[in-house]
């Protein structure tokens, strides 16, 4: 009598060439933009759920970034605060990592610390979103 096949047999399906480009897109994005909003590869890991170790591979080019993933569907809206942030500042650095590290009333807090949380980094964006919306 044949046995009964283990969840534990099965094996995931490895992405196919385009999952793998839009990861590798994906992971150096939001690196970019990790960096050009003050994040350090620590907090970037801790925003997006992942370990520091990840977040270095990924700068190695040794890790992609699933987008489908809760990390990778995290990343995307780091990508997000820095897209409508840049758009909002006009492309100023210091006028963007001001931002970032001062306290926000509608935030309750500054919004380097409230990308800290899914939630947190959830109001930042809706906070972008609004800002941008009547500019």
């Amino acid at each position: 009598m044949p046995s009964k096949p283990r969840l534990l047999d099965v094996q995931a399906i490895p992405p196919t060439p385009a999952e793998a480009d839009a990861g590798r897109v994906l992971a150096k994005a939001t690196l970019r933009a990790a960096t050009l909003l003050g994040l350090s590869g620590r907090q970037l890991a801790e925003v997006i759920g992942s370990s520091e170790s990840t977040v270095s591979r990924m700068a190695g080019g040794a890790r992609a970034l699933a987008p489908r993933s809760k990390p990778g569907q995290l990343a995307t809206l780091v990508i997000r605060v820095y897209r409508s942030l840049d758009a909002l500042v006009g492309n100023d650095s210091q006028a963007r990592l001001r931002w970032m590290q001062s306290y926000n009333d509608a935030l309750g807090t500054t919004p380097l610390q409230a990308l800290r949380t899914p939630e947190g980094l959830v109001r930042v964006v809706t906070y972008l979103d609004g800002a941008r919306a009547l500019a």
